[in-house]
């Protein structure tokens, strides 16, 4: 087994045997510290669905912002495109007419 290996086995039994002292030392009850649990893991949870929200309202924005940029980079283009044809059929006509 390589180095990391035994060192990802070491912190496993660590965790478990933090776990297991912290629940026989807890200065609550059980019934107390899961309670406690709960309300933190609902805090936690209202949290992250407020950064998501937050993240979502960010990322709606600048989807906005880079598809006006880009229509207005298309805008521009076709603009040009329609620049050079003309100029194209300006061309051609001129040739033509010689």
């Amino acid at each position: 087994m390589r180095k990391t290996g035994w060192f990802a086995v070491g912190a496993l039994i660590g965790l478990a045997v933090g776990i297991l002292i912290g629940i026989l030392i807890a200065p609550e009850s059980g019934a107390k510290t899961r309670r406690r649990l709960a309300l933190e893991a609902q805090r936690a949870a209202e949290v992250a669905r407020n950064v998501a929200d937050r993240a979502e309202q960010v990322a709606g924005g600048l989807g906005g912002r880079v598809e006006h940029y880009l229509g207005r980079d298309e805008e521009v283009a076709w603009r040009k495109v329609r620049e050079i044809r003309e100029g194209v059929q300006r061309y051609t006509r001129a040739q033509t007419a010689n």
